[in-house]
């Protein structure tokens, strides 16, 4: 049977895009979660936290801003509210002068900007902790910058939907973050695929395919393998299939 995919137009990083989901992921998969945050918001009578965890490559931002525009759109669901972890690395500046070992060597942070250890867990675990209180003020990342804008966006909603690659990591630290979760999924996905995903968007950005892949070995592909080994089990997990579309294993 062929899949139906149905295309929407989002604001992505403000930029008008097209994206598609298949119509079976989202009555299937996307809606089922977006009523069970719903009865979880209303059978703990509190805020709730929820977290969508990916690896680098699997489109985990697009998705988490679709399912906050689709629980927007469905009115027997409650709103939920997306947010990233991203700006939660730690600054530009900071990662200028800070080393951190790699392969045995010592190299400035920001040549692996996007690893663990680049961002400042113990203020993610804060934020977080004060998110579920009264709310609280939200970092962000602006990529026309490079950099993290603190406390940019006010965040008073009742269910929080962060996105992020190490939310279930069980790196030290790391376990902090995880324990804080309400409810998880994880997108599971092989890693050839995601490896295709990456160098082809770095090509389509003007780089050859040699100099992407050389980057994607050395960054990428560390990043993909500790997400998939050494991240603690969700509530569910969606594998990303290569045409894009999701299936709830």
């Amino acid at each position: 049977m062929e899949k139906i995919f149905n295309t929407y137009n989002m604001e992505i990083n403000g930029l008008r895009q097209e994206v598609r989901f298949s119509a079976t992921a989202v009555e299937e998969i996307f809606m089922p979660l977006l009523h069970e945050l719903t009865d979880l918001r209303l059978t703990l009578d509190r805020k709730v936290i929820a977290y969508l965890v990916a690896p680098p490559g699997s489109g985990k931002s697009t998705l988490a801003q679709f399912l906050e525009q689709l629980s927007r759109e469905r009115s027997e669901v409650e709103n939920i509210r997306a947010l990233g972890m991203d700006g939660f690395h730690y600054t530009a500046a900071y990662m200028d002068v800070t080393n951190v070992e790699r392969d045995g060597e010592q190299i400035l942070m920001r040549e692996i900007k996007g690893a663990p250890e680049t961002f400042d867990v113990d203020l993610l675990v804060e934020k977080i902790r004060e998110l579920r209180q009264d709310g609280t003020d939200w970092n962000i990342y602006d990529r026309r910058i490079h950099d993290v804008l603190p406390d940019y966006l006010s965040v008073e909603d009742d269910i929080i939907l962060l996105e992020g690659n190490y939310l279930l990591l069980k790196d030290t630290g790391w376990t902090n973050v995880r324990v804080l979760a309400d409810y998880s999924v994880f997108i599971d996905a092989d890693a050839e695929v995601l490896k295709e995903r990456i160098v082809g968007r770095k090509i389509l950005g003007g780089s050859s395919r040699e100099d992407a892949e050389k980057f994607f070995a050395f960054s990428d592909a560390r990043n993909i393998e500790r997400v998939l080994k050494n991240s603690a089990r969700a509530d569910e997990t969606w594998k990303l299939l290569p045409d894009g579309d999701f299936q709830k294993q």
